[in-house]
């Protein structure tokens, strides 16, 4: 496993981004944010891991949800800077071959560029996976509530979503409505449901001292990890050339 930093370009200057590379790297990439606490890509580094270790490279980038956009211009700007310079950096295909992932208030992020491709210069991510994700709040890529988009014309991308059961901050049912409302719009969606808590499904646990999500030591936390991996890394293999 090779984890390295890059930055990218936002405002008058950067942000940085951490980059994930397995021994067997291969396949469309994965961009991979985290949720509303400010700048903490590290919270998602045993997931990045796992992932980076069944294939798919992984890039995940801080951005601040404590600034007057609420973190749309770290999103979007890691996002293009992402899709323009994937190849360059990890080996991944070309633009479009980019798996948007995000966990908590970054899946609705996802799932809000996957909507409206527009303000993307008509970029679609290969595929969206949302990990314990609210999707009836405003995407803070987007401004626009999830839920409420479906009925858009676009051209819908496969949805891979994660959600633990035992999730207290963000309940499963979150998932679950917008499974189904992809379903009955014609979107290819899947939904996992393991054991876990909202950091459960990352292997990490909340440490209420620290007031943020630390690595999980138990074999049931990391298995959370493991089990949200394989849907990404799924999600990543359908999509590939």
């Amino acid at each position: 496993m090779t984890v390295r930093t890059a930055h990218y370009p936002t405002g008058g200057g950067t942000k940085p981004l951490d980059l994930y590379t397995g021994p067997r790297s291969s396949g469309p990439c994965v961009l991979l944010w985290h949720g509303v606490g400010p700048d903490e890509r590290d919270v998602l580094a045993p997931l990045a891991r796992e992932i980076a270790a069944l294939g798919p490279a992984v890039l995940v980038p801080d951005w601040r949800a404590d600034l007057p956009d609420e973190g749309r211009a770290h999103l979007t700007d890691s996002l293009r800077f992402v899709r323009d310079h994937a190849s360059d950096l990890t080996g991944c295909p070309g633009p479009g071959q980019v798996v948007l992932a995000g966990w908590s208030a970054g899946a609705g992020a996802a799932m809000g560029v996957a909507l409206h491709p527009e303000l993307f210069d008509g970029w679609r991510p290969a595929a969206v996976v949302g990990i314990a994700g609210g999707y009836q709040r405003p995407a803070r890529t987007t401004g626009t509530v999830p839920l409420r988009a479906l009925g858009r014309a676009v051209t819908p991308v496969p949805v891979r979503l994660v959600h633990g059961t035992a999730d207290t901050v963000v309940p499963c049912d979150a998932s679950r409505e917008l499974h189904k409302a992809l379903l009955a719009h014609g979107w290819d969606s899947e939904l996992l449901e393991p054991a876990a808590d909202h950091a459960g499904v990352l292997g990490c646990v909340y440490d209420p001292t620290e007031q943020r999500c630390l690595p999980g030591v138990d074999a049931s936390v990391r298995d959370g990890a493991r089990a949200t991996a394989r849907a990404v890394a799924d999600a990543a293999t359908a999509a590939g050339p």
